[in-house]
């Protein structure tokens, strides 16, 4: 793109779909530091907990690829502006339920204007930048991720102890609206081209997120049914059996969802596996702290809210220390030293349970999941030919929602006997599993995980 024909709102635009990312960020830690409250509110049962937090990531996960490809079939704009809309609307509508059925239901709605949104407002920022001004775009995009966690903790305390945690949502309504009427105005208004447009795989989208879905419901049921039950087993048969399905789809379908090709590719398979136990791992630590805290010790939502701040901090921390680290030291080295890191901070909060051992241990885990974030995206994306970025990236976001989901559901079943009362030993058993299921990823990292480029290309 030439600079003399670059779009003269260009970096306005980047400021407005950045906050409309922002808000698709946000929706999953500042929904979770005000769960107790809803929880209270509503009579949510567990698995209803569970779901509000998974619904949403679970279909934006699912959804995002098919996202994706509508906005190659009938233009970013559009579709991005049309993702806003739902998730502005759903954002109402579950700010005003009042069942857990309604609330559900309205996170359910909030993903799939997510998955459209996201995917369609990347497309737009790649195509309004080029060169070094791309580059400066994409890495505030990247940015967003850690801001979001930062920001999510402190306005959803702020939010739940101050209107009520309904405005967790409210909030999203009136700069959703601001933001699509400027962005309508400003944006060009972009056509896509005429040929091989592509068709839309909603088969496949199905088959992906029902598959999930089953799966994350075994994971929820075992906390109540148990781990080695007949239902749990056919849940899990029955996802395994769909994700069969999906890739045998994927190998026949005109226009599939996913190169599932690109999976067997050991970088890319790689960064998926990483980027889905950071995320798992983060949601984990949110859920687990805002029901310790606010549960087992009481303290409302703003007290913990800003407990959770060094937290957040700390994940940019790492991300940062691991961006500068990443050329010398490599891909490989870092993830296992990033994994070991977190499996410490929660061998830490799980021997503790003090307030103090517990914002301790969780902010030594999050450096090490800061750290998995970069280097999953290096990983996956580095060596990735510029045609298949596109597909890469969207695999490496649809894990990310897909971690989120998988770690709220686990650590919901495994803590289900401190959610459910005033018992600790729930808390300690999640923190545990979380340790555990850390360490085991340091050996896989340590065995498929890239070491640095330069130790396989010359210089």
């Amino acid at each position: 793109m030439n600079q003399s024909h670059a779009h003269p709102a260009r970096w306005r635009v980047l400021g407005l779909l950045g906050v409309a990312q922002l808000m698709l960020i946000l929706d999953v830690t500042v929904v979770a530091i005000a769960l107790p409250h809803i929880e209270t509110e509503l009579g949510l049962s567990r698995e209803a907990m569970t779901w509000t937090v998974s619904a949403y990531t679970l279909t934006f996960g699912g959804l995002m690829l098919l996202g994706g490809r509508i906005s190659d079939l009938v233009g970013a704009k559009w579709v991005m502006l049309t993702g806003l809309l739902v998730f502005t609307a759903a954002s109402l509508a579950t700010g005003l339920a009042g069942s857990a059925a309604l609330l559900v239901g309205g996170r359910i709605a909030q993903g799939v204007g997510a998955a459209l949104l996201s995917p369609a407002a990347l497309s737009l920022v790649v195509g309004l930048f080029d060169g070094e001004e791309r580059n400066r775009a994409l890495g505030i995009w990247s940015a967003l991720g850690g801001g979001g966690a930062a920001l999510g903790v402190l306005l959803g305390g702020l939010l739940t102890a101050g209107p009520g945690w309904s405005w967790v949502f409210y909030v999203n309504v009136p700069i959703g609206l601001v933001i699509a009427v400027l962005l309508a105005a400003l944006l060009p208004q972009g056509r896509p081209g005429a040929a091989d447009r592509p068709r839309l795989d909603v088969l496949g989208a199905v088959l992906v997120t029902a598959s999930s879905a089953s799966l994350i419901y075994a994971l929820i049921a075992a906390g109540e049914d148990g781990w080695l039950t007949w239902f749990t087993g056919s849940l899990v048969l029955a996802g395994a059996l769909g994700y069969v399905l999906f890739v045998v789809w994927q190998r026949r379908a005109r226009s599939p969802l996913m190169d599932v090709r690109l999976l067997v590719r050991r970088p890319v398979a790689t960064g998926a596996f990483l980027i889905l136990m950071a995320t798992a791992l983060m949601i984990a630590v949110f859920f687990l702290g805002t029901f310790y805290f606010q549960q087992a010790q009481g303290y409302g939502a703003l007290q913990t809210g800003l407990l959770f701040l060094p937290v957040a901090v700390a994940t940019m921390l790492g991300a940062n220390l691991t961006g500068r680290l990443l050329g010398r030291w490599g891909g490989r080295g870092l993830a296992v030293a990033g994994l070991t890191v977190a499996a410490l901070g929660m061998a830490v909060s799980a021997l503790s349970m003090t307030p103090v051992g517990i914002v301790a241990g969780v902010s030594v885990a999050a450096a090490g999941t800061g750290a998995l974030f970069v280097v999953a995206s290096a990983t996956a994306l580095g060596q990735v030919a510029p045609h298949e970025a596109g597909i890469a990236s969207g695999i490496v976001s649809t894990f990310h929602e897909f971690g989120a989901s998988l770690g709220a559901a686990a650590v919901s079943s495994v803590a289900a006997a401190s959610l459910a009362g005033d018992t600790l030993s729930g808390f300690t058993s999640g923190f545990t599993v979380a340790a555990i299921a850390a360490a085991a990823g340091v050996v896989i990292a340590a065995l498929v995980t890239p070491g640095r480029p330069a130790e396989r290309v010359p210089a």
